[in-house]
C-alpha cells in the first residue's frame, strides 16, 4: 500500500523521466519534478506535480529521489555538484540511480553516498518512453535491502518487471551494459538489413512483414523498422545514446581482456551515422546511413 505521504523526487523531465514521474504521481506519491527545462517543470506542474528548480530543492525533504539522466556524469553532478541532492536529502532516504553507466563508477558512487548515511539503488531501466509513461518499465536492480525496501512505493509504481540483481550497486548496471551491447547489435543489424533490402529493389514494408513472421526477427527490428518506413526519425532513442553505451562496453571489455568483435562493429556503425550529422536523431538513423554511403533511397519523412 503506498502511503499517501510518501514523498519523491524525479531529476530529469526527459521522454522517460517524465513518464515515470507521472507513474508516480498517478500512483499517489507525492512527486517533484526538476529539469533543467523550465518548460519540462511547467508541463509537469500542469499535470498536478509540484516543481523545482535544482535537485537540491528537489529532494528537500524526499523519501527516494529517481535520478533520470542521461550518463554517470550528469548522475554525479546531480548526486554531489553545486545543488546536489546530497545537501538536502533526509537521513536515510534513498536515491535510485537510472543512467547507464559502468558498473564500476555506481559502485563509487554508491559508496560515496552511503558514507553520508543515505541508500543507494543501481536501477537501470529499460522499455521506452511510452512504457514509462504507463508505469510498465523494466528495472534492473541492485543494492541493499535497506534501499530496496525504502524505494519500493516508487519501484511498484514505474515497473512492470522489478529484477533484485544483488545486494550491492554495481550489479544492474553491468546486467544493463549486457541488455545494451544486444540492442546496439541488433540495432545496427536491422538498419543493415532494411537498407541492404531496399538497394536490391525489395518493396520493404513487405519485408518487414515477411520478417517479423520469421526467424530473423527480433525486438529491436519489429520496433525501430516502422520509423525508416515511415520516414520519421524523430528521436525516441537517440544515436549518440549507443556512441556512449557501446563506447562503454568497450571499455568494459578491455579491462576485462575478453573480445567483443561484433559490438564493437556495431559502435562503428553509430559513430559513422553520428558523424553524420544524425548524433541527435533516432537511433535507426542507422539505416539512413547505410543508404546514404550506398546511394540507396529509403521513404522520406512524412509532412
Amino acid at each position: 500500500m503506498v502511503s499517501s505521504q510518501t514523498r519523491v523526487a524525479v531529476i530529469g523531465l526527459g521522454s522517460m523521466g517524465f513518464g515515470m514521474a507521472q507513474s508516480l504521481h498517478r500512483a499517489g506519491l507525492i512527486v517533484t519534478g526538476c529539469d533543467v527545462s523550465p518548460d519540462a517543470v511547467r508541463r509537469f506542474t500542469s499535470e498536478g506535480g509540484q516543481g523545482a528548480t535544482t535537485p537540491a530543492e528537489a529532494a528537500r525533504d524526499a523519501d527516494i529521489v529517481v535520478s533520470v539522466v542521461v550518463n554517470a556524469a550528469q548522475t554525479e553532478a546531480i548526486l554531489f555538484g553545486k545543488d546536489g541532492v546530497a545537501e538536502t536529502l533526509r537521513p536515510a532516504a534513498v536515491f535510485v540511480s537510472s543512467a547507464t553507466m559502468d558498473p564500476d563508477i555506481a559502485r563509487r558512487l554508491a559508496a560515496q553516498l552511503e558514507a553520508t548515511g543515505r541508500h543507494y539503488l543501481d536501477a537501470p531501466i529499460s522499455g521506452g518512453a511510452q512504457r514509462a509513461a504507463q508505469g510498465e518499465l523494466t528495472i534492473l536492480a541492485s543494492g541493499g535491502a535497506a534501499a530496496f525496501a525504502k524505494a519500493r512505493p516508487a519501484l511498484d509504481a514505474m515497473a512492470a518487471k522489478l529484477y533484485e540483481l544483488g545486494d550491492a550497486a554495481g550489479q544492474g548496471a553491468a546486467f544493463k551494459m549486457i541488455n545494451q551491447l544486444l540492442a546496439g547489435v541488433h540495432i545496427a543489424a536491422a538498419s543493415e538489413a532494411i537498407a541492404f533490402a531496399a538497394k536490391q529493389g525489395l518493396d520493404i514494408r513487405k519485408v518487414y512483414e515477411v520478417i517479423t513472421a520469421s526467424a530473423g526477427n527480433s525486438w529491436m527490428f519489429e520496433n525501430r523498422i516502422p520509423h525508416v518506413l515511415d520516414g520519421d526519425y524523430t528521436p525516441r532513442s537517440a544515436v549518440d545514446i549507443f556512441v556512449k553505451d557501446l563506447g562503454i562496453i568497450q571499455d568494459m571489455a578491455r579491462t576485462a581482456k575478453f573480445p567483443v568483435p561484433v559490438s564493437a562493429a556495431a559502435l562503428q556503425m553509430f559513430l559513422m551515422t553520428s558523424a553524420s550529422g544524425m548524433g541527435r536523431d533516432d537511433d535507426a538513423s542507422v539505416a539512413r546511413m547505410y543508404a546514404q554511403v550506398t546511394g540507396t533511397t529509403l521513404p522520406g519523412k512524412k509532412d
